[in-house]
């Protein structure tokens, strides 16, 4: 069913005006005992369409159903007797005496939802489920005090025995499903709203006692009068099931909220309406059974509410206790933890230190509060980490987001920490942003040396083949590519030995390093072989550098005690990052035909040296 307005609902508007229109209809024709008994009928059944709407509704729970189904039975149960009751009349006008058919079946289906409402869940366990009782069983005493006192003020000598039983059985069938809907109101778990409860708890305690109080409070009301009062509560029950109908997708979007909060001023209410009653009645000259009545109730709900008091005083203590217990319990965690604990505001101020400050940081918490976090980051972390979580924390409210930072130790070294960041602001007992941190230092160092390893080169501490390749497919510019292979390296491993070669290698990387500039990268990818990555750099400036790197590498080095002196083949391409293998290729192809080349010369000369002597 689409969700109406009940300010807007044509049924519940109609049964509005009924309950407008019957006023002035019986007190001006008076007596009318087959319309009253006509219109009751009615009601029953837009009650039990109502009812059996609620009860199929797929919102409601499985124990919702069990209840909503025995209203079905209630209502049509009252239905087959008023519809009984009203056809006798039609038959016989002049009859005045309520027939045992109707009571019978209105009192079993009244019994079914009695039955239905004591089945039905409560939520809570032990004393919350005891404090329910004492508040259920005291707003039910102020009220069986209220009607003692008025249905005490009606003349029953007139009435038939049936009609007397009828109506006490009635009567009481109606108490008690005051006493269950007050209950199931009270407990948090009803299967209704608390406004349809409330509604109908009243229209059903009023069509049996409506009559008599009225009587109490006005005198004989008359006939019209009494047909009025009578019809009036029931009216109130059948809109209450109907804006339950309205209202029945609420229950699947109601939170168990359980026992408590707003349904124990009831209680209180009773307790004091009852005050006022007993004071009303010790004001007539004759202490009567009516009056003995309501003091006995007094005594009897204020009885009930210390008792109710009690156990709530004895709940608070347990509590205190509890709580108690648990802060020296947080204490001690917070404490003697490893873990650092900061509270700050938006501004980066911090207004909480645990004491963990003094081993992570080197500074006692009292130091820390009420500095600045900002200022113990380490700058580069400001701009980066420090930016991206704000935006990270405001998108994620309440959530913890994980980073890791800097800050400032006490001897002036900054140390990694891992932080989770949890913005606890809206929560008034923080009133923050909450940070635990654990120091991260070592296992920081070892993720970097782990990925430097990764990376570079372990003997000369170049690039690797795989940085080089991620830092060309980083490239967003024209890149140029030097290929390096020197000459005269393998004569040295045999001559010295390996670990001569291995000097001279670094010795290699050492120079090629400094010769090149920011953001250009030397990378050793396997042997005598080097490679040299220019992003930026035209073909032109990287075949001078080849110049340079061949002249340079080609300087005696001092290794060993002695002099050593290798050649350098140096290869150049140019192209697109995009294709860094096709790079390396042609810079490869280079690199061969300068070798080439070299030796072509070196062959050249020698032959011409040889020659020369012999011609002169």
């Amino acid at each position: 069913m689409p969700k109406r307005s009940v300010a807007t609902d044509p049924v519940l508007l109609g049964l509005v005006a009924v309950g407008v229109l019957l006023v002035p209809w019986f007190l001006h024709y008076g007596d009318q005992r087959t319309v009253s008994w006509g219109l009751q009928t009615v009601l029953d059944g837009a009650n039990t369409y109502f009812t059996f709407r609620t009860a199929t509704h797929p919102a409601v729970s499985a124990a919702g159903r069990r209840f909503w189904w025995a209203a079905v039975i209630a209502c049509a149960g009252c239905l087959l007797g008023d519809g009984y009751q009203t056809v006798l009349l039609v038959l016989d006008p002049a009859l005045t005496a309520v027939s045992p058919v109707q009571t019978a079946l209105v009192v079993t289906g009244m019994a079914v939802v009695v039955g239905a409402m004591l089945r039905h869940p409560l939520g809570g366990a032990g004393r919350q489920r005891l404090r329910l009782w004492f508040d259920a069983t005291t707003v039910l005493t102020g009220v069986a005090v209220f009607l003692w006192y008025f249905v005490l003020a009606t003349d029953l000598s007139g009435r038939r025995a049936t009609d007397l039983w009828g109506a006490t059985a009635t009567a009481v069938v109606m108490l008690l499903i005051t006493f269950g809907l007050l209950k199931l109101i009270l407990s948090g778990t009803a299967p209704f709203t608390r406004a349809a409860g409330i509604a109908a708890a009243v229209g059903v305690s009023g069509t049996a006692f409506a009559g008599p109080v009225a009587l109490g409070l006005i005198g004989d009301p008359g006939p019209g009068g009494a047909s009025v009062v009578q019809l009036l509560p029931c009216v109130l029950a059948s809109a209450s099931f109907r804006v339950q109908q309205l209202h029945v997708w609420r229950l699947a979007e109601k939170p168990p909220t359980g026992m408590g909060g707003r349904s124990s001023r009831l209680p209180y209410l009773a307790v004091i309406a009852t005050q006022i009653l007993l004071v009303v009645s010790l004001r007539e000259d004759d202490v009567d059974l009516r009056v003995w009545g309501v003091a006995i109730g007094a005594v009897v709900i204020t009885a009930l509410v210390l008792g109710r008091q009690v156990a709530a005083l004895h709940d608070n203590e347990r509590l205190l206790t509890e709580i108690d217990g648990q802060a020296e319990r947080f204490r001690a965690l917070v404490q003697n933890t490893s873990d650092l604990t900061l509270v700050v505001d938006y501004d980066a101020t911090i207004t909480y230190a645990s004491p963990a400050a003094l081993r992570v940081l080197g500074v006692q918490d009292s130091e820390l509060v009420g500095t600045s976090l900002h200022d113990r980051t380490h700058p580069e972390d400001i701009v980066t980490t420090v930016a991206d979580l704000e935006r990270r924390l405001a998108a994620n409210p309440g959530t913890g987001i994980s980073t890791q930072v800097r800050w400032r130790h006490a001897d002036g070294s900054y140390r990694w920490l891992d932080v989770v960041t949890t913005d606890l602001m809206h929560n008034t007992n923080v009133g923050g942003v909450v940070l635990n941190a654990r120091d991260a230092t070592e296992a920081r160092a070892l993720h970097d040396e782990l990925h430097r390893q990764a990376n570079h080169d372990t003997l000369t501490g170049l690039a690797n083949r795989l940085l080089l390749h991620r830092r060309l497919s980083e490239a967003t510019e024209r890149v140029s590519m030097l290929l390096i292979d020197l000459d005269g390296f393998k004569e040295i491993n045999d001559r010295h030995g390996h670990h001569t070669g291995d000097q001279v290698l670094i010795e290699v990387a050492h120079r090629l390093t400094g010769l090149l500039g920011a953001g250009e990268l030397a990378a050793r990818l396997g042997g005598d072989e080097f490679a040299v990555l220019l992003p930026g750099t035209a073909a032109t400036a990287a075949a001078r550098l080849a110049d340079r790197i061949s002249a340079v590498l080609a300087e005696p080095m001092p290794i060993g005690g002695g002099l050593l002196a290798v050649g350098a083949s140096v290869g150049v391409s140019a192209g697109e990052p995009g294709d860094g293998d096709g790079l390396l290729r042609e810079a490869d192809a280079a690199m061969y035909r300068r070798k080439r080349e070299r030796r072509e010369r070196r062959n050249r000369a020698v032959g011409q040296g040889a020659v020369q002597p012999a011609g002169t």
